[in-house]
């Protein structure tokens, strides 16, 4: 069962989507909240698998209760909700550990699936947002942004490290990385954990920034 927080500050909207989610027989909603500091606080309470969080919240916008919660508790899955499509919020959702970034306008259906995405690893970006991300990797990639990582950090990376690490900058899942390099979940799962420990970054969007900013997601290994 996977557990869910929302967390919005329009009440009519939370307790919506509340119902509709509830309807999947592998999904629970364990609290509705409608700040960031409260989301924070239900995160602390009833450790659920996914937080559900809109972006413009009273006493804590959704970029920094995202912050907080990964901080804390960076097993939970973060998926940030707005109407806006703007890039200063897509990149300090990304920077923050969000495991995706969605419209509200969003299907049920597809909100669902986005949930067990991120649940299982993996990210799941709005089409429509889709672009922005693209503008900001390709600004990354030339230097212009990033996540700073100390260049003794980085060559510690072993060969058995790095394609994993790349990986990730594709964007694969746990899974699709075991697959792909017949290996197994908890494997993919060590190797990503001792990554971030050498390179001292939060989570694996960290990682994965970090990846295409260095140009390892499209770079040839050994």
């Amino acid at each position: 069962m996977i557990r869910v927080v929302i967390a919005d500050d329009q009440e009519l909207f939370c307790q919506s989507l509340k119902i509709v989610l509830n309807v999947n027989p592998d999904m629970e909603v364990v609290d509705t909240v409608s700040d960031g500091g409260a989301a924070v606080e239900s995160v602390a309470k009833y450790r659920p698998d996914v937080v559900l969080m809109d972006i413009r919240m009273p006493v804590m916008d959704g970029v920094e209760a995202t912050r907080t919660i990964k901080e804390k508790y960076p097993a939970t899955k973060v998926i940030l909700l707005t109407t806006f499509a703007d890039d200063e919020y897509v990149f300090g959702a990304l920077k923050n550990g969000a495991s995706g970034y969605l419209l509200k306008g969003t299907g049920v259906t597809e909100l669902a699936e986005a949930i067990r995405v991120a649940h299982n690893g993996g990210a799941m970006v709005n089409p429509n947002i889709a672009s922005k991300m693209i503008q900001l990797f390709s600004s990354m990639a030339h230097g212009e942004a990033g996540m700073p990582v100390e260049d003794e950090r980085a060559a510690s990376l072993t060969k058995g490290e790095l394609p994993v690490v790349q990986s990730v900058g594709r964007g694969l899942s746990n899974k699709e990385i075991a697959a792909e390099l017949c290996l197994s979940e908890g494997t993919v799962r060590n190797i990503i954990s001792t990554v971030l420990g050498k390179l001292g970054l939060r989570d694996r969007t960290q990682l994965a920034i970090w990846a295409v900013e260095t140009g390892l997601r499209r770079r040839d290994l050994p």
